[in-house]
């Protein structure tokens, strides 16, 4: 999967031509959380917390994140399986937000979704032709040349073979039953389709197969995606355009080569760092990954301000008091964030990092600091003060003064690099609530995740 299908110009220029299908504004989905004899409500889990995005026809839109983040829940919100909380749903320039399951019927067949766990998602009672049938028997559909032929086809088109019609779940592998869903998915021919971590539980060699499989569908149906999906190389893979989510937030969305190239949000740069490069000269180089510290915070109360500021080495008051907005800060990258990623700050006034920040500094590498400070007042003031203690030490006013009395031109001041105390790094818990004050890593590409 080294090699992407689409073109970089096919990314930036086409999108922005195409009609859009779907568009989603203000979508919230809480949970309630209850307790007592009375059940009454005592907090909610905020899993999706207004997020606002929209997708055309024939484009794949990427959905990334850590784990817990909302990603697979905002998905089945989307296609309602799941009630919305607030905001809207749009789809075909048509309000499905509040649709009754009969009003919600006939648009079935244009909504589908492929499932995350190929062997849960598929009834071990059912054959393979009763489970991939299902959708023309709910809708009482009847495709030319009859139910049985139709569904043979679907299983060639997926690349199994038709005589798997009369056997069973059991008998298949986990990418012959992932194959088996997406056949399901597309048996009424649908204009979207949302693919929950539709590789995640595949090996290696599987996963290019399935994500090669989906592409040549998209091509030859005209097929429009949302992929969820935590594996970085299978997004650029596909994606069009890709939405960074954090904590119930849209925090990035921009095209592939913009996102990968010069991301913007500082958890974007810290889940890119994450990226492993398969190059052997590489092997013992020095790394700029950047290490989060802590862990996400709970969906249940969620910061104030830019939820990011907790665990960011560019926060400032600012960042602690007022959400930043997804604003268009580059023509088709948008990004929200008061102290951004390549690219002039927004808040140049506010230059007095926050005592997290400080801490979070220590465990990111100075050349990734030296990059922030370039677009940041806040960390170049932080990266400038060890040079200023250093001016002002005994040793070195005793060294100027030696040079002005030898009539020496003053020689350049020399950039110590800072260097923070070590720190413990633990992995990021899936779906935990926030625990200590240990450092974790980005989400690892590849590994596995089950949103809330």
């Amino acid at each position: 999967m080294s090699e992407t299908k689409k073109t970089d110009a096919d990314v930036s220029t086409a999108p922005d031509e195409r009609e859009v299908l779907l568009k989603v504004e203000g979508l919230q989905k809480h949970f309630p959380i209850r307790k007592g004899v009375l059940q009454r409500q005592v907090g909610a889990v905020k899993a999706v917390d207004g997020i606002d995005f929209e997708v055309r026809k024939g484009e794949t839109l990427g959905v990334v994140g850590e784990s817990g983040c909302g990603k697979s829940t905002m998905g089945r919100v989307i296609t309602r399986l799941q009630e919305p909380t607030g905001g809207s749903i749009h789809f075909e320039g048509q309000d499905i937000t509040r649709l009754k399951p009969a009003g919600m019927r006939p648009l079935r067949r244009d909504i589908q979704m492929i499932f995350q766990d190929p062997y849960g998602s598929l009834n071990p009672r059912h054959t393979i032709g009763g489970i991939v049938s299902a959708p023309f028997r709910l809708q009482g559909v009847e495709p030319e040349g009859g139910v049985k032929k139709e569904v043979q086809r679907l299983l060639e088109l997926v690349g199994l073979s038709p005589e798997h019609y009369n056997r069973y779940p059991h008998e298949f592998s986990g990418g012959q039953r992932q194959r088996i869903g997406i056949a399901r998915a597309l048996a009424l021919k649908p204009k979207l389709v949302v693919a929950d971590e539709p590789v995640s539980a595949l090996d290696v060699s599987i996963q290019a197969q399935v994500v090669n499989l989906m592409d040549d569908l998209q091509d030859e149906l005209g097929l429009t995606y949302v992929i969820i999906a935590h594996d970085l190389s299978v997004v650029r893979h596909v994606s069009d355009r890709i939405a960074v989510m954090y904590l119930g937030k849209i925090v990035e969305l921009a095209d592939r080569t913009s996102l990968y190239e010069a991301p913007m949000h500082p958890y974007t740069k810290a889940l890119m760092s994450a990226v492993p490069v398969p190059d052997p000269k590489r092997r013992g180089a020095k790394s700029e990954r950047i290490l989060l510290r802590g862990d996400v915070p709970s969906p249940i109360s969620p910061p104030s301000g830019c939820r990011f500021h907790t665990r960011c080495w560019k926060a400032t008051e600012i960042c602690k008091t007022t959400e930043p907005q997804l604003i268009e800060l580059r023509p088709g990258q948008r990004v929200a964030c008061h102290h951004p990623e390549n690219f002039a700050d927004q808040a140049p006034q506010d230059t007095v990092l926050l005592s997290v920040a400080k801490e979070a500094a220590s465990l990111v590498a100075d050349e990734v600091l030296a990059e922030s400070a370039e677009t940041s007042a806040a960390v170049a003031a932080e990266v400038a003060s060890p040079e200023t203690a250093e001016a002002a030490s005994p040793e070195t006013a005793e060294a100027a003064d030696a040079e002005a009395s030898e009539e020496v031109p003053e020689k350049p001041e020399v950039t110590t690099t800072k260097t923070g105390p070590g720190a413990k790094t633990s992995p990021v818990a899936p779906v935990d609530p926030p625990s200590a004050d240990d450092a974790t890593e980005p989400e690892a590409p590849g590994q596995e995740s089950t949103d809330k």
